[in-house]
């Protein structure tokens, strides 16, 4: 397993070993000693999938309080991942970091809590897995408008379909302090 560092300390991609032969192929999406001992997450309490199709935008999405880091990866399909470090205080703070996910390249993407996740879905249909630290919270659940200006993600898709939430998500520099994670260096 090889991991790969990005611009924003603390999201990493992660490369599985991959075994193949004419038959197929195996890989390990997640194993706790190995996990452990690169200082990512060893504990997981729930798993997701969606099913999205072509042009679809998710995001960008995070829970505060009761964050939740998220391991993901894409069964079926290609994604174009963001994370956004919405940390306040962080020297990363609005900074955004993006990665192609998808069932060819086996690639999977950390994202701790105190980030804001989103992804826009490059090919006919994706099958998307998410590993999260903490369960899901309807009063937790908070977002930042996907295309906003100071933060600046440059999505390889215009025009994408969103949902109503996504659409009116407010713009970082609207969100009151005490709904932002807190850095903790």
């Amino acid at each position: 397993m090889k991991v790969i560092e990005t611009g924003l300390p603390g999201c990493v991609v992660i490369e599985p070993a991959v075994f193949g032969d004419e038959r197929g192929f195996f890989f390990e999406t997640w194993n706790a000693e190995l996990f452990r001992s690169l200082g990512l997450p060893d504990r997981f309490v729930q798993s997701n999938v969606s099913s999205s199709s072509k042009g679809v935008l998710r995001g960008l999405h995070y829970q505060w309080p009761r964050p939740q880091g998220k391991l993901v990866s894409v069964l079926e399909g290609e994604v174009y991942d963001v994370a956004v470090d919405i940390r306040r205080g962080s020297p990363t703070f609005g900074k955004w970091e993006a990665v192609i996910l998808s069932a060819e390249n086996k690639r999977q993407f950390w994202i701790p809590g105190g980030f804001a996740h989103g992804f826009a879905v490059l090919s006919e249909r994706a099958l998307f897995n998410y590993l999260c630290t903490d369960v899901y919270v309807k009063e937790a659940d908070a977002g930042i408008r996907w295309n906003d200006v100071d933060v600046g993600v440059d999505w390889p898709i215009s025009g994408p379909t969103l949902s109503a939430k996504d659409e009116n998500a407010p713009f970082l520099k609207d969100i009151a302090e005490d709904r932002l994670p807190v850095y903790q260096p």
